[in-house]
């Protein structure tokens, strides 16, 4: 006999019905289960989303509805403030209990602590449960029973401890609530404007397609060789489907796990194993998150805190345009702009080149990348921003300055990612983007010089450090 007649999910970075962690729980304990999702009420700007996430949003939501309807529920919408809506709903269904999967950020541990306290007051229960990640930061600890501040150790520790394994989706969710829901929203709801950009397909089918197609294909057992190489799809591309929980974590890892066996030789095993210590780097930034939730204000190590930030706004322009007559960053840039979407390693050179080469604040970068990535994860991105700008946790030092030049050399000297993203260079010989111009001319019509000497600006950083270091 099910514990609750009517209970509420309230659905957020966990829009999926396969191994959902609350949402089966939320099925076995009662008999109706009714789904929420919240929409926020913000309109026209944000400094953490854009046009780009929130209409994947929308269509991640429109397959979500499609779901519950096919396993004959009913997705409700709301918005405002999550708690208060979460409480009016409490009261039109008389729910007796709210199930949740945890938060990591400072906003969402807030938000479910407000969920807890109306819980309390109304005399219902709240069950929040574990299903973003892995591993809690609370279950990663140093010897000492502290957060760790290095990824090494942390990973460690982390491949070391036993993964839960996944569940199937809820037979049942009980009869389709016949409560009010706003309609299904587009991006009028925030009062945005359609992206240019090409995005990739929203909803839980076609995340366990990339899923499927990421391991099955065979990219896993090459991920290690190729992952560094920024043109073709040389990556897993699941950003976007864990940031939105349109896959589950626990699939992903035992997927990869039962890959192993299928694995021909110790370069496969490799990249295997290379993968799965990315999930972990993933967690190790929602744990420093967890600890240290002033890295959205401040950078991590207090030794570089309050660096002078010289950049100019013309230089930021440049950088965000895909201006900057560095091609392999204005290739990332543009990229970025017209799909969503930015090779790991351009965002390392990328993020490295604001900061290091033209002094801007990464905090300028991180709420740039945040509005334009459909995969924005705040703490991974604040994480590889306050990496590459060399203030965070276990981030590369101040003085290892990343040459572009030298950068495109290593990882994109054939020229095939340059040319796909910027056009006016696509008949432009490849040698010519491995150095600047020697003439100072531009190498191709319409094209700019370098806005900047690399050379220079890595001395001039330098200093900038060095005299912050005394003091």
């Amino acid at each position: 006999m099910s514990k609750h007649a009517t209970v509420i999910h309230w659905f957020r970075r966990d829009l999926r019905l396969m191994d959902n962690t609350a949402l089966t729980a939320a099925a076995k304990d009662s008999t109706q289960v009714v789904p929420v999702y919240v929409l926020s009420d913000w309109k026209k700007n944000h400094g953490w989303t854009g046009s780009i996430r929130q209409q994947f949003l929308c269509g991640c939501l429109e397959s979500l509805a499609k779901n519950l309807e096919a396993n004959g529920s009913r997705l409700i919408l709301r918005t405002g403030r999550a708690d208060l809506e979460i409480e009016k709903l409490i009261l039109e269904t008389k729910a007796t209990a709210v199930y949740l999967n945890r938060d990591y950020d400072p906003y969402g541990r807030e938000m479910e602590q407000k969920v807890q306290a109306l819980c309390a007051r109304h005399g219902i229960e709240c069950h929040s449960f574990k299903d973003r990640v892995l591993h809690e930061p609370e279950e990663v600890l140093t010897g000492n029973g502290g957060p760790y501040r290095v990824y090494t150790p942390y990973s460690r520790n982390w491949l070391s401890l036993e993964k839960v394994s996944p569940v199937s989706k809820p037979a049942s969710l009980g009869l389709a609530s016949t409560i009010p829901s706003e309609p299904l929203p587009t991006l009028d709801h925030w009062q945005l404007s359609a992206p240019s950009a090409t995005l990739p397909a929203p909803g839980e089918r076609a995340a366990r397609e990339r899923m499927k197609s990421f391991i099955e294909d065979r990219r896993l057992m090459g991920y290690a060789q190729r992952r560094n190489t920024p043109a073709g799809t040389t990556t897993s591309r699941l950003g976007q489907d864990l940031r939105f929980g349109l896959i589950s974590i626990r699939e992903l890892f035992a997927r990869c796990m039962a890959a192993v066996a299928t694995a021909t030789n110790a370069e496969e095993r490799t990249s295997i194993e290379t993968y799965l210590k990315e999930l972990a780097w993933r967690e190790f930034y929602l744990s420093i998150l967890w600890f240290y939730p002033a890295v959205f204000e401040e950078e991590f190590s207090p030794e570089f805190r309050g660096v002078p930030w010289v950049g100019r706004d013309e230089h930021f322009q440049a950088w965000s345009q895909g201006k900057t007559g560095f091609p392999i960053i204005d290739a990332g840039m543009r990229e970025l702009l017209a799909t969503g979407f930015m090779h790991n390693r351009v965002r390392m050179i990328v993020s490295m080149f604001l900061t290091k080469d033209l002094h801007c604040h990464w905090k300028l970068g991180e709420s740039f990348f945040m509005q334009h990535l459909v995969d924005g994860e705040n703490a991974s991105n604040n994480g590889g921003w306050q990496w590459s700008a060399g203030t965070g946790a276990d981030a590369a030092p101040y003085f290892r300055i990343q040459n572009p030049w030298t950068q495109t050399k290593s990882y994109a000297a054939d020229g095939a990612y340059i040319r796909q993203w910027v056009p006016e260079l696509k008949d432009v010989s490849p040698e010519r983007f491995l150095a600047p111009p020697k003439d100072n001319r531009s190498i191709a019509p319409g094209y700019p010089l370098p806005i900047v000497d690399h050379s220079t600006e890595r001395e001039r950083t330098l200093a900038i450090f060095a005299k912050h270091r005394q003091g």
